[in-house]
């Protein structure tokens, strides 16, 4: 199992961001650690003492909790749960907030030994359209002094795509992150406009642009190739990472491992149900205080479990064993939907090898596209005796 503790504080909405992340008021942030250290109880003496192999801190922005924040939520997780020994513990951090002075020494001493380091571009120009709370400066030495204050294990989150950046832009940014930060992982997610952003909003009345599709395209594609020509292994969608440094939490959510999730708006799947907890810091209060927390389960039919399989494995590199579609449905792949298979591997998005269905570069491009086709069709199969 996997541990997630959602912290929904930042110091401001970024300008794209759509998860649920709020500006903290006073007090606020001491009575958030009070009820996820409640929900850990409660959920502890529920379930036993189940083992965990990763606990991730993810937001919002975990690094603006307090180092004795962060270390009380651990010692509560090892007192109500089995963290394994050598466990991933991962903390998402924002440049502006983890140089606070003396934070990398107490994350370290906490227990922490992965970070996850949102730099999201050295273009100060680019920062500022997404309204990142921190300068390119910023986000350079917080990689590197995480290095020197002993962090072995340091990724960094870069997000391309952004209006006004170019391919050369994109490439340039990669190539001083690759020569001169080299951090073991990095996470390259193009921008996507979700409904209700002001960046959004922004471009739907086209006082921003986004770079056109070529463009985009160009952009996953050659960074893609730099990356691995510099050691990365593309392993994922967005990620990449050295050898030896696949971020293991995420790696288990795309292999179907079961997790748990504290912290408003924190989703949890677990013996074959799942919840999500209030998104919401006042409803969230009164659901832990009333014990309520996972209380809402839906138990996942066979349509959510086949459409997770394929959504997520798909994003790997290694991707879908098809030996697993046949044994969560008792039919196989290549006869519900061969129509399909025929056109993805004409036009080089899929390979099939050693049992797994695995798309192409070219397919990960179009992967929602890709998924979304595929989707289309489990209704209808899952519906068949």
């Amino acid at each position: 199992m996997q541990i997630y503790i959602h912290v929904p504080f930042c110091v401001r909405k970024c300008r794209y961001c759509s998860f649920y992340s709020k500006e903290p008021d006073p007090g606020e942030m001491d009575a958030y650690v009070e009820h996820v250290l409640r929900e850990i109880r409660f959920q502890g003496q529920r379930l036993g003492r189940i083992p965990a192999n990763t606990v991730f801190f993810g937001g919002g922005t975990p690094s603006l909790l307090t180092p004795s924040a962060i270390n009380a939520m651990l010692e509560q997780l090892a007192r109500f749960f089995s963290i394994a020994n050598n466990a991933e513990i991962s903390l998402e951090a924002n440049p502006d907030s983890v140089l606070r002075p003396g934070m990398f020494a107490a994350l370290l001493r906490c227990g922490v030994n992965r970070l996850s380091i949102g730099i999201q571009s050295l273009d100060d120009t680019l920062l500022r359209i997404l309204g990142r709370p921190h300068n390119a400066a910023q986000g350079a030495k917080a990689v590197l002094e995480a290095h020197a204050a002993g962090f072995a294990n340091v990724g960094a989150d870069l997000i391309w795509a952004i209006p006004g950046q170019t391919p050369g832009n994109w490439l340039n940014e990669l190539q001083y992150v690759c020569t001169r930060l080299k951090p073991e992982h990095l996470s390259c997610y193009g921008l996507t406009l979700e409904p209700g952003t002001a960046l959004t909003e922004e471009c739907a009345r086209e006082t921003l642009t986004m770079p056109s599709d070529d463009r985009q395209a160009l952009m996953f594609m050659r960074g893609a190739e730099f990356l691995e020509e510099k050691g990365y292994l593309h392993y994922e969608i967005s990620n990449f990472a050295k050898m030896g440094y696949q971020c293991r939490h995420n790696l288990g959510y795309w292999e179907g491992q079961e997790y748990l999730g504290f912290g408003p708006g924190a989703t949890s799947t677990l013996q074959g149900r799942r919840w999500t907890n209030p998104p919401d810091m006042r409803r969230y209060f009164s659901a832990v205080h009333a014990g309520r927390t996972g209380e809402d389960a839906e138990t996942l039919d066979l349509q959510a479990k086949l459409s997770e399989l394929m959504m997520l494995r798909l994003r790997t590199s290694r991707g879908m064993r098809l030996k697993a579609y046949e044994e969560l449905t008792g039919r196989s792949f290549f006869e519900d939907h061969q129509p399909l298979i025929n056109l993805l591997h004409k036009n080089g998005l899929i390979r099939i090898s050693n049992g797994y269905l695995r798309l192409t570069r070219n397919g990960m491009l179009v992967s929602n596209s890709i998924i979304s086709r595929i989707f289309a069709d489990t209704p209808a199969l899952c519906a068949r005796p």
